[in-house]
């Protein structure tokens, strides 16, 4: 198993919790080739050397989560106790604790897988950041393109139209009073 490891497969095991990036208990004993009891029994006779920085064991609510997250639990496949997080300082301190050839050859991996892990991260952080200032920018722009865009705006509207001249002829006369007649008009018939 140390032979060409694909350190892939050792990213796909590391999880965030609590802000860090981990490797649980029972991943960690698959990698160095031993049981879990067997591992944490090493970690628990050591604890000096497992400050809350290098592993820490996990909540039951953190626990509960994880479960739903990986799916049901198969009888005997998952263990009463709560799981212990490694990282990356922790997981090499566990290899040193366990003095098997295994662990040792294997904890070079656990680390490469960690710094790449690390490395794509940064590299995200990196884009995510000029991804931020390109937002800025076009922010700015749209804005501008805004303004500009009212400012053409009725330009692009018609001009308006100009009153039309009426076809044919105009009369011009005096208005004639047209309906009663006056008082002078009844006298006289």
């Amino acid at each position: 198993m140390t032979k060409n490891v694909p350190i892939e497969s050792i990213v796909n095991k590391i999880i965030f919790l609590r802000s860090e990036k981990v490797l649980l208990d029972r991943d960690l004993a698959e990698l160095y080739g031993v049981e879990t009891k067997q591992l944490k029994r090493a970690v628990r006779r050591n604890m000096d050397r497992f400050p809350p920085d290098f592993m820490f064991e996990l909540t039951k609510e953190e626990y509960d989560f994880l479960r739903y997250q990986f799916g049901t639990l198969k009888r005997g496949e998952h263990s009463k106790y709560l799981p212990m997080a490694f990282t990356e300082h922790g997981a090499l301190m566990a290899a040193n604790i366990l003095k098997s050839k295994t662990a040792v050859s294997m904890s070079i991996y656990v680390v490469r897988a960690f710094i790449r892990m690390r490395e794509e991260l940064t590299s995200r952080r990196d884009l995510e950041e000029r991804l931020y200032q390109i937002e800025k920018i076009l922010l700015v722009h749209d804005t501008e393109l805004k303004e500009l865009f009212e400012k053409i705006r009725p330009l692009l509207l018609p001009p308006p139209e100009k009153p039309r001249k009426k076809i044919g002829f105009e009369v011009r006369e005096p208005k004639v009073k047209y309906g009663k007649k006056g008082k002078k008009s009844q006298k006289e018939t």
